[in-house]
């Protein structure tokens, strides 16, 4: 299990409650989705999951086989080289090229010189951007630098992707492309964990559904279908 949370709280970084009650896992492979209002504590859960925000009260509280309650500061950095994260703003480095961007990561991340460029074509070509390596962000549309952004998150082979809104800034179409792309990742083994408002998408592309309401979190895969989701549609 790459996370399982049973009995969590989850507090915001000013020290109010957002979530209480948080069962939530994640296996290998798995694609799991996380909805509910802004506001409602799915980018806090993540932020748990990547150790931006911590977890102290939980029956059980693990990520990539590590005890959240008894988690030092110093271990973060290697734990977070086996996930990759893919925020809705690419957060790509605006002075650098696509190349030295992901070159960064990797130099960053203890990878050989030898190694590095064939890691970074191997990336780019998996989210079809070998023939934009040498552009600036600036140079690239909304939809390329989340596929770079996706690629600088592979680069590390993670076992899991974190997706926080990762389709909220694009065009329908451009959001089809990115999911495809998630898709085949989680496909390969490597989980797929992401927050959306775009409610179509999860009828093109199944997955395991959480939901976000009123401080607790509860998988509703079976019947969010049913649901009145004409709430969630107006926030996209």
């Amino acid at each position: 299990m790459l996370v399982e949370y049973k009995n969590a709280t989850i507090y915001q970084q000013d020290g109010s409650v957002v979530l209480n009650h948080v069962d939530f896992k994640v296996d290998e492979s798995e694609f799991v989705y996380l909805i509910g209002r802004v506001g409602s504590g799915k980018s806090s859960l993540l932020k748990t999951i990547y150790f931006e925000l911590e977890v102290d009260e939980a029956d059980k509280a693990e990520v990539l086989g590590v005890d959240l309650k008894a988690l030092r500061r110093k271990h973060i950095p290697m734990l977070r080289r086996q996930m990759g994260i893919v925020f809705q703003d690419f957060q790509l480095l605006a002075d650098r090229t696509v190349y030295k961007n992901l070159r960064f990561v990797l130099r960053a991340t203890g990878w050989k010189k030898n190694e590095v460029d064939d890691r970074i074509e191997e990336v780019l070509t998996l989210v079809g951007m070998k023939d934009k390596m040498l552009s600036m962000p600036h140079e690239l549309s909304g939809g390329e630098q989340q596929r770079v952004a996706i690629a600088r998150a592979l680069l590390n082979n993670p076992k899991m992707i974190i997706a926080d809104e990762p389709t909220g800034n694009l065009d329908p179409e451009t959001a089809l492309n990115i999911m495809n792309i998630l898709r085949e990742i989680s496909q390969t083994g490597t989980a797929v964990v992401m927050s959306t408002h775009n409610m179509p998408l999860l009828e093109q592309y199944p997955g395991i559904v959480y939901k976000c309401e009123d401080e607790h979190v509860e998988e509703i895969t079976d019947v969010y279908n049913k649901m009145n989701i004409s709430e969630e549609e107006e926030e996209q």
